[in-house]
């Protein structure tokens, strides 16, 4: 029975460590695309700084600004831009979606 559960528990560990296997940045992302298709990593320089930034930028892409409390889409659309701006008019994340 005790060699059993160490069976049991060598298995448990071999795939909670299988889960944990690191994601190269560009791959991945949602459905059929990567995870820079839209060209948020270039525009992560954008973090933190005032929301008004943006009416001044051109973008060849879809932009979306996501205010707190605004509802959105759940649609995933891999090469549109997505600002979220917090209370505050700071943009706190930039991704594609």
């Amino acid at each position: 029975m005790r060699a059993m559960m160490r069976g049991v528990a060598y298995v448990a560990v071999a795939g909670f460590m299988a889960a944990c296997v690191p994601v190269e940045p560009g791959t991945g992302g949602g459905p059929g695309g990567s995870v820079n298709q839209c060209g948020a990593l270039d525009l992560q320089f954008l973090v933190g700084g005032p929301a008004t930034a943006l009416e001044t930028m051109r973008f060849n892409k879809p932009v979306r600004v996501i205010y707190p409390n605004t509802m959105v889409t759940q649609d995933y659309s891999s090469d549109r831009l997505n600002f979220e701006v917090d209370y505050s008019g700071r943009i706190t994340r930039v991704s594609c979606g």
